[in-house]
């Protein structure tokens, strides 16, 4: 009986380019591994070939991986080809094993304390350079530490080096950061801790500069596996080469089309320039496709032909299936919609809830499709992320609007309402133009500002009440059980997934490539997220867009220029081109600046649309903004109770000198004027009336007052109660 870890058994089972993988026993070796070619099954079976013929003792081969899900799975298939001595791990947790080992033996002490968290150091270091942060701010500047951590940037030289990479952390100057950075630095050196990129950093400073430790870990491995080596950063790659030690035996594998983390501090030249690091190399190719019908892959095929990102031109093995979709609609609820429907269409004919995913650029496009899915009793998972309504930034501001709403305390406009509830946690009209934490909590805040336009254009003369019910109804319906749900989820996070059907959603410019993908290198990793996107898809594959954001608003979005060549034209569709009005706008009062339909209510206050420029003095209406905020805070109510943002607007556009003048203003009436007139003349006047303002002009914000804070968490706290109290 033949050895089921015999090479002979083991080579039966792969196609002609997995066997020469698996074959190639010596290093150095690349292979370029396209999406659903079968890279973990050809790795696997060349480390069990290589023990059952006796090349490789299985505990001297460390094959690595970027997951621990990654790591798992390819332990167990090991073990079931017979190696299951051979070492599967992430670079973190190889790493750390070593570390633990030789550290207490070369320093004679016990090797600093892991931490879970980079958060409350860096917020240690900004209260000693005295900057002022909130929690999507420490997050944006603790990922910025570990890209530079990851890339080899040093803390003094962060703020030569930030500008020419892109890097950029929101209302944040380089040398601020870098500042940040060495002083993170010195409190985790004051408190013994050291962070996840110190483990390596520090095991890779224990191979370069002890020779007998470098020495035990090379004899311990002598052959290495690295799967994904296009998400390798400069770090991991400089603790290879010292594991190598000046060795070849090594196999790498990776699909340049799949680089999506170099924001991160991925890199893949090291393996597209792998034959110039590791001279004499063999370079194979994987490229039948098992994963996805000859549709699906023709289109990714044709995504990537002729571009910069070029990968492995993928040979389809699946029987044909149906063509891709590619739909157009009105608006993004529509889209959501049509999505929804298609599923439940799909899971009639015997396509369970499980096999679907529903995919997206950022977190906060999730809202739609959860409402649309709820709607329908449609069961879902949400990848990555928490659920919309369980975001905090989402449920700090619906306790807000719930608390103005009980108390009367509603300006009259619903919209209006929202937008100066969440313009007083930081919202902007304005995007802000860094990625991270700081540009999702916009994102999300914005998602509610468009969902309370749409509720009130569907319900005119709804109070804020009415609102508030809405959205705890809308919130309680999305807390439906979830098992076996359609995975709701961002293109980053869908990465090493695979699902029957899947559909690609609001595929506009600005989302697709995102907006602040400004360089013709980060337009082309938006376009190989797109590509990942689509190479999930086994059978069914959707790409949709939006022409507009809100339900009847103007149709001027324009599909994603990675559709050209992909997608039918818009008389294809059956639909107007972009730009072309929707008969609900027609006849609509129109912006006094260039013509266009107002659709909310704090459009047509002003007589003007949220795309044209002020006219008005914008930095006075930030002194104006910051005032209210000081007042807001003095008198413990939400900032849009003193003055809504567009009759701050009106404010610095007319200049009113007199409290006649004022009461001229929509939205000022006799009481405000009584209450607020000598305060906003004296903002007017050049005064500075009191504290919040003269902090404003001197650049630093101010944040509410201890007892508003108090009062903030007690709304939380008797939200979470009564949330918990019906939920029962």
């Amino acid at each position: 009986m033949i050895s089921p870890i015999s090479g002979a058994t083991l080579l039966d089972a792969l196609d002609p380019e997995q066997r020469l993988v698996a074959e190639a026993l010596r290093g150095p070796v690349r292979v370029l591994a396209g999406a659903g070619t079968g890279k973990t099954r050809a790795i696997t079976h060349r480390i069990a070939h290589g023990v059952a013929t006796g090349v490789y003792a299985p505990t001297e081969v460390l094959a690595v991986t970027f997951t621990t899900r990654a790591a798992g799975e390819m332990r167990g298939r090991l073990r079931m080809l017979g190696a299951s001595g051979v070492q599967a791990r992430t670079f973190h947790s190889a790493a750390l094993r070593q570390l633990r080992y030789f550290w207490p033996r070369t320093h004679g002490a016990d090797l600093p304390t892991l931490t879970e968290s980079k958060l409350g150091m860096v917020a240690g270091a900004a209260r000693r350079l005295r900057v002022e942060t909130d929690q999507a701010l420490l997050r944006d500047v603790a990922s910025e530490i570990e890209w530079a951590k990851v890339s080899n940037v040093a803390p003094d030289g962060y703020a030569a080096v930030a500008p020419g990479r892109g890097r950029s952390v929101n209302n944040l100057d380089p040398e601020t950061i870098g500042r940040l950075f060495e002083l993170y630095e010195q409190v985790k050196r004051d408190q013994g801790r050291m962070d996840m990129e110190d483990v390596l950093l520090l095991t890779a400073g224990l191979l370069d500069s002890d020779e007998r430790v470098a020495a035990q870990v090379r004899s311990q491995y002598k052959w290495f596996v690295v799967d994904e080596f296009q998400d390798v950063s400069p770090l991991q790659a400089a603790l290879l080469d010292l594991w190598l030690g000046g060795r070849q035996e090594l196999c790498v594998v990776g699909d340049p089309a799949q680089t999506i983390y170099s924001f991160a501090g991925a890199n893949a030249r090291y393996l597209r320039d792998f034959a110039m690091h590791h001279p004499g190399a063999v370079s194979l190719e994987l490229n039948r496709n098992y994963r996805s019908t000859p549709e699906v892959v023709a289109a990714a095929n044709t995504l990537l032909a002729r571009t910069s990102s070029q990968g492995v031109d993928l040979r389809a093995q699946r029987p044909s299936g149906t063509p891709v979709a590619y739909s157009a609609h009105p608006d993004e609820p529509a889209e959501a919609a049509a999505v929804a429907t298609r599923i439940s269409e799909l899971q009639a004919v015997g396509v369970p809830f499980g096999e679907m995913a529903v995919l997206f650029r950022i977190n906060a496009q999730s809202q739609a499709f959860e409402e649309a899915l709820a709607a329908r009793g449609i069961p879902y998972v949400i990848r990555g992320a928490a659920r919309f309504f369980e975001r905090p930034e989402v449920r700090q501001a619906v306790t807000l609007l719930r608390g103005a709403a009980r108390s009367g305390q509603s300006s009259g406009d619903v919209a209006a309402d929202v937008r100066d509830t969440v313009s007083g946690l930081g919202w902007a009209p304005t995007a802000p133009t860094a990625r991270g934490q700081t540009r999702d909590r916009w994102e999300s805040w914005q998602a509610l500002v468009d969902q309370s336009v749409d509720w009130v254009q569907a319900n005119p003369g709804a109070d804020l009440n009415a609102l508030v019910d809405e959205l705890d109804r809308r919130a309680s319906e999305q807390h439906a059980p979830v098992a076996g749900g359609v995975t709701l989820a961002t293109l980053h996070a869908a990465k090493g997934l695979e699902w029957d059907a899947v559909f690609v959603c609001g595929l506009v410019e600005g989302t697709l490539p995102i907006v602040y993908a400004e360089s013709a290198a980060a337009v082309e990793e938006e376009r190989r997220l797109l590509y990942v996107g689509m190479t999930r898809a086994r059978v069914h594959l959707s790409l949709s867009w939006a022409l507009a954001r809100n339900a009847g608003g103007r149709q001027s979005r324009r599909p994603s220029r990675f559709l050209d060549g992909l997608r039918p034209s818009d008389a294809q569709l059956g639909l107007p081109s972009a730009g072309r009005r929707s008969k609900k706008t027609r006849g609509a009062i129109t912006c006094r600046e260039c013509g266009k339909a107002l659709s909310t209510g704090a459009e047509k206050k002003t007589g003007r649309c949220s795309e044209c420029p002020a006219s008005y003095d914008e930095e006075l209406f930030e002194r104006l903004r910051a005032w209210r905020i000081g007042r807001a805070t003095d008198d413990k109510v939400p900032a849009f109770v003193v003055f809504t943002d567009a009759t701050l607007q009106l404010i610095a556009e007319h200049l009113p000198t007199t409290e006649q003048a004022l009461l001229k203003i929509n939205g000022i009436g006799r009481s405000k004027v009584d209450k607020y007139g000598a305060a906003v003349l004296a903002v007017l006047a050049g005064e500075v009336p009191d504290r919040a303002l003269e902090e404003a002009v001197e650049g630093t914000p101010a944040g509410p007052s201890e007892g508003v804070e108090e009062s903030l968490e007690e709304l939380l706290e008797r939200s979470v109660r009564e949330s918990s109290r019906n939920s029962h």
